[in-house]
């Protein structure tokens, strides 16, 4: 009987170990966005000279139960999201959230931010809060680790811009999201792509997000990490998550009142 009890014991310190040797790591994941255009007082055909999706990397570094968001390095320096279309004109494409770096503390629930906008560095303070999420029990294999799916409704405010001849409108509409996720329990730690973070009782690594308007998907995993690279960001003036967005607001007027009649600049959120 002692025999058993000591093998038992065995068994549960190698799963133990096991466990603890998941709870760090770095993911690289592969975000692709569908985009929608619509343009006032642009040459014709405009539209369908845009591209119709966008595909950007990211990497989660995780430890410590704590977690960093940022976008991943670029393999093509010269990728600033730039074309010339047919009528000669040169369009831009500045995508929001490219530059952002985002940190998680789950123990004390807190997330910090540093956002870039319009060449002014923001550091926003604020809380993790989880959505209700039903495990539906279905499963795959991603990166050959075991995942199940979960699913849940996110309602949110999305922001449609426009732009006629110049002058950019932009306007707050509800918006609900069905959010479909794809998470191990091999790596029992509570992160995920952007935003996702301290939702499920395992490591996120596909997200679906409104039928395909936008999806993670995780293509590699490393076990190990620097623990430096989890900092949370600092800056001398700090702001809520309301402040933000009224300064946001502020400047997207700003660059409005700047901007009539000249380039064309369109922002995907």
């Amino acid at each position: 009987m002692k025999k058993l009890v000591v093998i038992a014991t065995g068994f549960l310190f190698l799963v133990s170990a096991s466990m603890a040797q998941q709870t760090q790591g770095k993911v690289i994941y592969e975000r692709t966005s569908q985009l929608q255009f619509s343009f006032a007082g642009m040459p014709g055909g405009m539209e369908q000279q845009m591209p119709k999706t966008r595909i950007d990397k990211f990497e989660l570094t995780f430890s410590n139960n704590q977690s960093l968001w940022k976008q991943a390095e670029k393999e093509n320096s010269d990728d600033d999201g730039s074309f010339t279309s047919s009528g000669g004109a040169q369009i831009r494409m500045v995508v929001a959230g490219n530059d952002d770096v985002l940190y998680n503390n789950f123990d004390t629930k807190k997330k910090v931010e540093k956002r870039e906008l319009f060449g002014k560095t923001f550091i926003i303070d604020d809380t993790l809060s989880a959505l209700k999420w039903k495990v539906t029990g279905e499963t795959k294999t991603i990166l050959e680790m075991p995942c199940m799916k979960a699913m849940t409704e996110r309602i949110s405010k999305r922001t449609s811009v426009n732009m006629d001849n110049g002058k950019m409108t932009r306007t707050e509409v509800d918006d609900t999201s069905t959010v479909i996720a794809w998470f191990t329990s091999s790596i029992p730690v509570t992160a995920g792509p952007a935003e996702f973070q301290g939702q499920l009782p395992g490591l996120i690594l596909e997200m679906d997000i409104k039928d395909g308007t936008q999806k993670f998907k995780a293509i590699s995993y490393t076990e190990k990490t620097d623990l430096d690279d989890i900092k949370e960001p600092k800056g001398k003036k700090r702001y809520t998550a309301a402040e933000f967005k009224e300064e946001r607001e502020k400047m997207m007027e700003e660059m409005n009142r700047n901007n009539q009649g000249g380039n064309r600049v369109m922002r995907m959120n």
